[in-house]
């Protein structure tokens, strides 16, 4: 199955001899963070289709629901992108109850102050390589960029609790939503509380790509 990026990484014909000194040359960045759009969409799902159906048959979200909060809410996403290609990503929206009910699935509320974090997945050949840690802490930071979001909350299956832990997640309890046979822990990250952080951040964007400041677990396993 072949998952590539936006932007196909293409090999410059041009020989570093033949280029002239004034000329520069254009090449794609070895690693970056960033917003997806719709255009990820089919490469967001066939990452996620691989790491999900192969343990419990099913994806937290179809591909028509990842184009769905990729056009309301791609702010709240993050793509782990090496040499244009999508290694890993995180989908969000953001919700406006304490704790997590079906409609969180589905649905994104402008303006809640919680970001529902779907899901997390890592591309199987870069598995292993500690990369779910990187994107999840990279993407805690980005929160902490934008005003309005006060905590970040999820939902996994048990075996992932010290997972989420390990990244400063807090169990909140049983989550209310079942899929199947599947039961599921809600935990959370506070992100309030971090206002010289966002005196200091400008930029969203900036935060994001890390020029200011810096669910499936790293095996691609379900993290809700």
């Amino acid at each position: 199955m072949s998952v590539v990026g936006t932007t196909p990484f293409i090999k410059p014909m041009t020989s570093p001899s033949s280029v002239s000194p004034g000329q520069r040359r254009h090449t794609l960045p070895a690693s970056e963070f960033r917003p997806l759009n719709t255009q990820d969409a089919i490469s967001v799902f066939e990452i996620e289709r691989e790491a999900f159906i192969s343990v419990s048959g099913d994806c937290p979200l179809h591909l028509d629901e990842v184009r769905h909060f990729l056009t309301l809410c791609p702010e709240l996403s993050m793509g782990w992108i090496e040499e244009g290609r999508l290694v890993a990503f995180i989908i969000g929206s953001l919700w406006d109850q304490d704790r997590l009910t079906t409609d969180a699935l589905t649905l994104h509320k402008p303006h809640g102050s919680t970001v529902h974090v779907h899901v997390l997945a890592v591309h199987r050949t870069f598995r292993q390589q500690g990369k779910g840690p990187i994107l999840m802490w990279r993407y805690l930071q980005y929160l902490r960029c934008l005003p309005s979001v006060r905590r970040a909350v999820l939902m996994c299956e048990d075996f992932l609790v010290p997972f989420y832990r390990k990244s400063g997640f807090k169990v909140l309890g049983r989550c209310a939503i079942t899929v199947a046979n599947l039961s599921f822990t809600e935990m959370w990250y506070p992100i309030s509380g971090h206002a010289y952080m966002r005196r200091n951040m400008t930029s969203s964007v900036g935060c994001l790509n890390g020029r200011r400041s810096p669910v499936v677990s790293p095996d691609g396993r379900r993290s809700g």
